[in-house]
């Protein structure tokens, strides 16, 4: 439920262009990820973040604004045609004005920056891109994405989210939306938000734009959830069938000195897991797990963190969970945020229900008052084969080397019956059992099935 950011007016020090967009005018800030796999390990990605299209600035080439607090100009922008012939996008090269700095494969995101007037309001939104000017698609059907946070400074009401947006992969790039992706444009999710720019194009219907969206983590220091929000071609499910540990009654579990102390970084892995174990399979279920302190955390649930087909009823005129998996089968853009709700103060998230916390607490000028430094810090982060991205010590693979050693899980395992019937059988590797599953349980000659969890088998 990842709120849409409005229009943002002239952002200033930036270096002026009166051309249109070129490869070298946005200056987009380098995060290294990992992709890996069970047979090659894990390996770096010259990857970075580019802002969002509404965080730039538009004019024409006289310098005059395109935009007004009240939305574009329409004398400027009348129509599609006449605002992309007046008007040009500027690269954003003070990302560090906008509470975003990257080092290595690190980056922090701040709520709060400090600017001409003294405290002011970032609230960034950052998409991953690759080397090519598009944004990377992360494909993870029947895959894993791991990634180390901290939250150690959000307060109630505050939201460091990390989520998937099924966007195009060019962003929208068009004749009147020539930077695409490498600007920031092309936004869309599953609350189907109404932008003045669609694809980077001028909005003039006002029409919303959805797209299947898969929340990763959305959370604070109080309380968390993972949602699947699939959609159909002119809706989606916008409510979604998410997992909050607090809401399930375990109070204990997610908070400063919890079960996950989120006074301290820690790991995050969510894993895709479909019905015969392979990337072209249906989606099942989606499964949570956490490292901290470099060992394995328990579960919130008996059985395992899981948002299953099942539990979805309020997906199943959107495709169910089915559809989302078609979505991560296709590939997704990977999203980073950090907002706070001047309306809703993010109740839906970290009080009732939901957190402890109360209806008044995520106020953002409270927020602002008492924790002007709130941040959020993203690192580590690797997509791949199940069981790829994590080392048997419960940890990462160390960042810049390529690791050939299969990584594993950390609980003991112990060897699971093998079933002789004729059918067909699991790679090295591969899935071969847990709760749910219904992929091959036999493994390939001379591997047999380990079982690591109660959800969790693998040919070794």
């Amino acid at each position: 439920m990842v709120l849409a950011f409005g229009l943002v007016a002239a952002i200033m020090g930036h270096q002026a262009k009166a051309q249109n967009p070129d490869d070298t005018a946005e200056a987009s800030p380098k995060l290294t990820t990992y992709k890996c796999t069970t047979a090659g390990g894990c390996v770096s990605q010259s990857t970075s973040v580019v802002i969002d299209w509404n965080y730039h600035w538009f004019h024409t080439s006289d310098w005059l604004g395109c935009t007004t607090s009240n939305g574009v100009n329409s004398t400027l922008c009348p129509d599609q045609a006449t605002c992309a012939k007046n008007c040009q996008v500027q690269g954003d090269s003070n990302y560090t004005a906008n509470g975003v700095a990257t080092t290595g494969d690190t980056m922090t995101m701040n709520q709060f920056v400090y600017g001409a007037n003294g405290l002011q309001g970032a609230s960034p939104r950052v998409y991953l891109l690759g080397d090519d000017g598009n944004y990377v698609l992360t494909k993870l059907l029947g895959q894993e994405l791991t990634f180390t946070v901290d939250l150690s400074t959000l307060p109630c009401g505050e939201n460091g989210a990390l989520y998937l947006s099924e966007m195009d992969a060019s962003g929208g790039r068009n004749p009147y939306n020539t930077g695409g992706a490498k600007y920031g444009s092309g936004y869309c999710d599953a609350q189907c938000p109404v932008q003045t720019w669609k694809n980077g194009t001028l909005n003039t219907s006002g029409a919303g734009y959805c797209c299947n969206e898969m929340d990763i983590l959305e959370g604070n220091s109080r309380a968390n959830a993972f949602t699947p929000h699939p959609c159909t071609s002119s809706d989606c499910d916008k409510g979604g069938c998410g997992f909050n540990p607090y809401s399930q009654g375990k109070k204990d579990y997610w908070g400063p000195g919890g079960t996950v102390d989120t006074s301290k970084p820690f790991t995050v892995i969510t894993q895709f897991i479909t019905n015969d174990g392979t990337t072209k399979g249906t989606l099942t279920k989606i499964t949570r797990k956490y490292i901290q302190n470099g060992k394995m955390v328990a579960s919130a649930i008996s059985g395992g963190d899981t948002i299953s087909a099942d539990a979805c009823a309020s997906a199943a005129n959107y495709g169910g969970l089915a559809g989302m998996g078609d979505a991560l089968g296709r590939g997704m853009v990977l999203t980073f945020a950090i907002w706070n709700d001047a309306t809703g103060f993010m109740n839906w998230l970290d009080s009732g229900a939901n957190g402890p916390c109360s209806t008044t607490e995520g106020d953002p000028a409270l927020i602002q008052k008492n924790y002007p430094d709130t941040h959020v810090v993203f690192s580590n982060i690797r997509w791949g084969d199940i069981g790829s991205t994590f080392s048997a010590g419960g940890g990462a693979p160390q960042p810049g080397t390529t690791t050939t050693a299969k990584p594993t899980l950390t609980t003991t395992t112990k060897a699971a019956p093998t079933t002789t019937a004729a059918g067909p059988t699991q790679s090295h590797y591969g899935q071969c059992g847990g709760s749910g599953y219904t992929g091959p349980k036999t493994c390939a000659s001379p591997y047999t099935c380990q079982v690591s969890n109660e959800w969790y088998s693998q040919c070794l």
